[in-house]
């Protein structure tokens, strides 16, 4: 039986903390984290999604990303090790790289799938086999990997899934206006048919379980539509997951944080204007003030 939607508010996570490392923590106490994220158009996206990771205090990150700007994200992103993967001719992801993976995924905490890969079917089959090799960590998908959903139907472990609106319409056959309009009965229904936790991302934001809860939050911030901005918050998720969080805290969590860091920057920068690759920043003093 479903639950009561509960709003997602300070007294909410005040009250489901997340884990905390210790004083002594090191990189493998505060979890593991592989991002595949990024192509030859995209890169950015892996980086946004990467170093949100790394702001949700992730503690090691493996960044898996098309070979053809691999050698740029390891420049950028220092703190990461970057493994190039082969891309086929569209430029998505050659089903031979899941090799440069396989090893990895029986290691980390949690992956994410996903932000700036190129090619539909190639991201969709990649992201099916990715799923029959990952027993262990906590798996989000964002962006195309979501269209494994067409081929799974409904998923043996639950992974999380990062849909708008218009990306709900294309996995679900809904009208996307009829989305929009009742957020939480699609979050829910496609929680409980797919087996999976559902984000489902607007102005009013859905986080759903095929258990039957449901968290919501209302957020009118048009800075927040911003290019990249999505990459932030599947970031924030899969470095809270690597943590020790479930995926529904994790990514209740992260769209508290991914709100209230859009909010400290309208009110620093204006309502509109700011960048997705400034909200990362934000998020670990947000964290600390909205677990007191």
């Amino acid at each position: 039986m479903a639950s009561a939607t509960i709003e997602i508010d300070a007294r909410l996570l005040r009250d489901w903390p997340l884990p905390v490392p210790g004083a002594a923590a090191d990189t493998e106490d505060r979890g593991s984290t592989l991002v595949i994220a990024g192509g030859g158009e995209t890169p950015g996206a892996a980086m946004l999604a990467a170093n949100a990771a790394l702001r949700a205090g992730a503690g090691k990150l493996a960044v898996a990303t098309g070979a053809s700007v691999a050698r740029g994200i390891a420049l950028a992103l220092v703190e990461a090790r970057v493994i190039a993967l082969p891309e086929n001719d569209f430029g998505g992801p050659a089903a031979e790289g899941l090799a440069k993976i396989e090893a990895r995924l029986g290691k980390v905490d949690a992956v994410l799938i996903g932000p700036g890969l190129h090619d539909a079917a190639a991201t969709r089959a990649f992201t099916r086999r990715l799923l029959k090799r990952t027993t262990r960590a906590a798996v989000v998908l964002d962006a195309l990997a979501m269209d494994v959903v067409l081929d799974m139907r409904r998923f043996e472990r639950p992974p999380l899934l990062t849909p708008h609106a218009g990306e709900m319409a294309h996995l679900t056959g809904f009208a996307r206006e009829e989305i929009a309009a009742d957020p939480e009965r699609h979050a829910r229904e496609a929680a409980l048919r797919w087996n999976a936790v559902v984000a489902l991302k607007g102005a009013t934001t859905i986080v759903a379980t095929p258990d039957g809860d449901c968290w919501r939050l209302t957020s009118q911030q048009a800075g927040l539509g911003t290019s990249g901005s999505g990459d932030v918050l599947a970031g924030l998720i899969v470095g809270l997951a690597a943590r020790g969080a479930t995926l529904a805290q994790a990514a209740t969590w992260a769209v508290a944080l991914h709100a209230s860091a859009g909010a400290v920057l309208a009110a620093r920068r204006g309502p509109v204007g700011y960048l997705a690759s400034e909200l990362a920043a934000e998020v670990p003093s947000m964290m600390e003030k909205l677990a007191h």
